[in-house]
């Protein structure tokens, strides 16, 4: 039974995960470590760590630990896969919350789940904010969300990843399991792309009104719950979006090009009876969706 929790980046996720976990019933110790100390400073205060460690001593602190859940950006997960797997040994297991999972898992199947290596277990919630930092952390953040696990085919789960396990039900999540590629190539489908077309019209809104005051206030005057609801993505922060698009690359790519396709279609019909059929399928699809 793991008895002391790592959580490498004390963001939403990570400080929400700590929130999560006391609110669970775990009693055991929680430490954080991240590359800001006011963050981590907050999620102390919190109650989402009990103490922290700077990064530069996590090494030594990660060895100590029974559970490390690296909950950053996509690409400083990789940084400290390849980090902390010298310093850990088989009696533990590594976790992680990363957006996109090719590469994670990729690299996982090197450095993890070998004679004398710690255990990883790639994870996804499907759960956020449009806007980050440990100070929007909360315990229910994952309630009713979707957790999601790619975990190696070949491997039989350890008894610290089937804890783990049932401490994301415990948080209220629901789970499924995934291939790597397959998460990767529906997640482009389902929050990728959503999150590009909103930057997408936000910018472009941006562009063309924003160095007019009039326009900028018609706007604002105007735009209504639809507005928001397209744009509401448009808040959301590159640093993390970055490393989806770098890791994500090709399905993210697909996507928008399908999408480019179907609005040149809506854009060609216009006037004809294709874009009642465009308003059926969407309907049809919100409608099996909400059942």
């Amino acid at each position: 039974m793991a008895r002391r929790i790592l959580i490498v980046g004390t963001g939403l996720i990570g400080a929400s995960t700590g929130l999560a976990l006391r609110a669970a019933g775990f009693d055991g110790e929680i430490i954080g470590t991240g590359p800001t100390e006011r963050t981590l400073t907050i999620a102390q205060s919190m109650g989402a760590i009990d103490s922290w460690v700077a990064r530069d001593a996590a090494d030594a602190v990660a060895a100590t630990c029974d559970i490390i859940l690296l909950a950053g950006p996509v690409l400083s997960i990789l940084d400290w896969m390849q980090r902390l797997a010298p310093v850990l040994g088989e009696h533990q297991l590594v976790t992680d919350v990363g957006s996109t999972k090719v590469q994670i898992v990729e690299l996982a199947a090197k450095l993890y789940n070998r004679p004398g290596r710690a255990r990883f277990l790639p994870g996804h919630p499907m759960a956020g904010k449009e806007s980050g930092g440990a100070a929007l952390a909360e315990a229910t953040l994952f309630r009713n969300a979707m957790w999601l696990f790619t975990p190696a085919p070949s491997t039989e789960p350890c008894a610290l990843e089937v804890e783990w396990r049932q401490q994301v039900a415990r948080f209220g999540a629901r789970t499924m399991d995934l291939a790597p590629a397959r998460h990767d190539e529906i997640c482009a489908w389902v929050s990728h792309l959503p999150q590009m077309l909103s930057t997408a019209l936000a910018a472009l809104l941006e562009e063309t009104f924003g160095s007019d005051p009039t326009g900028r206030a018609e706007i604002a005057a105007i735009g209504g719950r639809a507005l928001g609801e397209t744009t509401r993505l448009g808040s959301s922060p590159y640093s993390m979006w970055r490393d989806i698009a770098l890791s994500n690359s090709e399905p993210i790519a697909a996507s928008l090009h399908a999408l480019e396709q179907r609005l040149a279609h809506l854009r060609e019909n216009l006037r004809t009876p294709e874009l009642k059929e465009e308003f059926r399928l969407a309907n049809q699809f919100r409608a099996l969706r909400d059942r």
